[in-house]
């Protein structure tokens, strides 16, 4: 029973983190067996905010361990978003709470890379933290980043706001279920 579970968690694991792009990728060590050890930058669509798209690097091992998938990659990454549309678009009630938007295996079984956006409403602003963890322990290294709704060009308000009567533009988002 244990290996199934085992099983099964590794392949939930894998699973997700599959609506990325890769960017592309940096080797930092050369190895004679296997891939180098590098640092990869790939992007993902938030899948809750449409308009906002984030981009993640973080540092991956090569050699053999990876080829046979026990190495363990470092806690170095880095996260940055933009506003990848003309407007912003998301629910006020949908955001409310943290939501974990990425999760990534970084280890065989033990260690997992994630990023959760939680959402200011005071001030209209996104903000993502990448971090580590472990079964046993995590790690402190984290990066983040932040949008605001304020930062980008004022949204056609007209043109956005047709047959949506819960929704109001705020700077470059439209925002379902908010107070008009």
């Amino acid at each position: 029973m244990k290996k199934i579970t085992l099983l099964a968690a590794v392949l939930l694991l894998a699973a997700c983190g599959k609506n990325t792009d890769k960017i592309g990728e940096a080797d930092t060590v050369f190895h004679l067996l296997g891939k180098n050890d590098r640092i990869e930058i790939e992007a993902f669509d938030d899948p809750d905010v449409k308009g906002v798209a984030c981009y993640l690097s973080y540092a991956k091992k090569g050699g053999l361990k990876e080829t046979v998938n026990l190495e363990e990659d470092t806690s170095y990454f880095s996260v940055s978003c933009a506003q990848t549309a003309p407007a912003i678009e998301y629910n006020e009630q949908t955001v409310a709470k943290p939501s974990k938007v990425f999760k990534r295996s970084a280890s065989f079984a033990f260690k997992t890379m994630q990023i959760i956006r939680y959402y200011d409403s005071k001030r209209h602003t996104f903000s993502y933290m990448v971090y580590s963890d472990r079964v046993i322990e995590g790690s402190p290294k984290n990066s983040i980043s932040a949008i605001s709704c304020h930062s980008g060009v004022p949204a056609d308000a007209r043109r956005l706001l047709e047959n949506r009567p819960n929704a109001k533009i705020v700077g470059s988002c439209v925002v379902e279920g908010a107070a008009a």
